[in-house]
């Protein structure tokens, strides 16, 4: 069967070229340099009948009945019916038109609307111009890529074929814009931060490593902004944000990705609960904008579609007590990692690495062991462990604790947030205590940045800081339940037979 799917491709590329040689010795272009397009395919429905258009697309299904070709021209905003009748345009042009376009081919057309007698509203063409062809022909069936792995990898097909991933995309970006424009309402400035950095901190995770050679020397991929974001608020700025790429080699999952879009951002002379307040309007502001409503379906963790509500205000819940409530572990009773590691054993909670985890990251593997699962409407988790938090202010009545939120909804971490520490003598002995455990085997402990407690050393105001991660936050509002799916171009490992591939063999 694969075999004559082959040859039925290779006999299809080979017409096409044939359609090539005859565009040629039409003296017609094959892949024109540019077309004055005027409107876009689906604002053409809107137009009053008889207007005349110019408009140009992707040619996605085409048949001939008799004197007239019916054909669907697609961009990205939608699609619209292009009819070519005989005695509508030169005779000579339609009878081309059938000898050289193929589905997938590009182009553009001179007519004016029109109903047809099915009600469907479409342009009679009275010209066209080929604008580019197609050599491979797209997936035969509309109903779209139904190979995910082939999706991720060719996604110029999904988004072609399929039109709620075009709906994705879109929302992707309309979200962008939409926190964007939140900010600048709300006095935030957007700045940019370096993707390589001397020192990997900014957040507890396994960085990536590369070499630049100019300098010779070996660098991180930055793991997170926050670093280079605080030290322009040393240097004046009062609230920033930055939309980051952000890069963790750690591993991959439908909640997880390398390589990922975060966005920060920190204000001076606020604290965490002001924090809370701002992120509770900014999203309720957003998400009733985009999706018109608070309350709505979203996939859980097993597929399942439930309805999550995120109506203010929302559930604050403490750290410490939904630990006791959901495996009955005191972690202010724990106060050694060994103490921690025999109750969790005695509770028969069972986490990875177990042996190899610090304090805090023992922790943050519980919390999501038994915890983080059950929480399905937007929740605030506060008073995190001090070790979890080597960034974080001290809370001032429980100095084991810090004064952190996260915002959890379905399952996922969305958003992480903090009264920022600015104690210069505390955040060094914090990195210092990061790299001993660090040294015990724990990758993700944080390195020390010497040159940040440098820059702390200058004087810093109170603020408070917030990451959320875009992917996250899409994949919910818009019902995936892989963030791969929210990328448009993920990474994938190489196929076999490619020249990637046969190269690291």
């Amino acid at each position: 069967m694969k075999n004559k799917i082959t040859i039925n491709i290779n006999n299809e590329k080979a017409n096409r070229f044939k359609k090539l040689e005859r565009i040629k010795a039409a003296s017609i272009s094959a892949y024109t340099d540019k077309y004055e397009k005027q409107i876009l395919c689906q604002d053409v429905k809107n137009l009053p009948m008889g207007t005349k258009i110019k408009t140009a697309g992707r040619i996605v299904l085409l048949r001939e009945m008799g004197k007239i070709i019916f054909v669907h021209l697609y961009d990205f905003s939608g699609r619209i019916q292009i009819v070519l009748k005989h005695g509508e345009i030169n005779n000579a042009k339609y009878e081309l038109f059938i000898k050289i376009v193929d589905i997938g081919d590009f182009v553009g057309v001179e007519g004016e609307v029109f109903t047809t007698k099915k009600g469907e509203i479409s342009i009679l063409v009275k010209d066209y111009t080929f604008l580019g062809k197609a050599l491979r022909p797209l997936p035969e069936k509309w109903h779209g890529l139904k190979d995910v792995e082939k999706k991720y990898r060719k996604r110029y097909l999904d988004l072609i074929m399929n039109e709620e991933t075009r709906k994705v995309f879109k929302f992707r970006s309309d979200f962008i814009w939409e926190l964007r424009m939140f900010y600048r309402e709300n006095g935030f400035h957007e700045v940019d931060t370096p993707v390589l950095c001397n020192n990997a901190s900014g957040a507890l995770a396994k960085p990536f490593i590369t070499h630049h050679n100019a300098l010779g020397v070996d660098v991180f991929l930055r793991i997170a902004p926050e670093i280079y974001l605080k030290e322009a608020i040393i240097g004046g700025y009062d609230k920033i944000f930055e939309v980051a790429r952000s890069f963790r080699n750690e591993g991959m999952d439908s909640s997880h990705l390398q390589d990922f879009t975060m966005v920060e951002h920190y204000s001076a002379y606020w604290n965490f609960k002001d924090n809370m307040v701002f992120t509770e309007k900014m999203l309720t502001t957003i998400i009733k904008k985009l999706l018109g409503s608070l309350q709505f379906e979203i996939l859980n963790r097993k597929a399942e579609l439930v309805k999550v509500d995120f109506t203010a205000p929302w559930k604050t819940v403490s750290f410490r007590e939904l630990l006791i409530a959901d495996c009955g572990i005191d972690i202010d009773k724990c106060l050694t990692v060994e103490k921690l590691r025999e109750e969790i054993m005695k509770k028969g909670v069972k986490i990875d690495d177990l042996e190899k985890l610090g304090r805090g990251n023992l922790i943050d593997s519980l919390y999501k062991a038994v915890s983080r699962p059950k929480i399905i409407d937007p929740t605030f988790l506060i008073n995190h462990p001090i070790d979890l938090s080597p960034l974080a202010r001290k809370n001032d009545a429980n100095p084991l604790t810090v004064d952190r939120f996260q915002l959890v909804v379905n399952g996922w971490e969305i958003i992480n947030a903090y009264s920022e520490l600015i104690d210069p003598v505390d955040q060094k002995e914090r990195f210092e205590k990061q790299m001993e455990i660090r040294a015990t085997g724990d990758e993700e402990a944080m390195l020390k940045d010497d040159e940040y407690v440098e820059a702390m050393e200058y004087g810093m105001p109170p603020m408070s800081g917030w990451g959320m991660g875009v992917e996250r936050i899409v994949a919910l509002l818009t019902k995936q339940s892989n963030l791969r799916d929210v990328v448009l171009f993920p990474l994938m490992k190489p196929e076999l037979g490619s020249a990637k591939a046969c190269a690291e063999e």
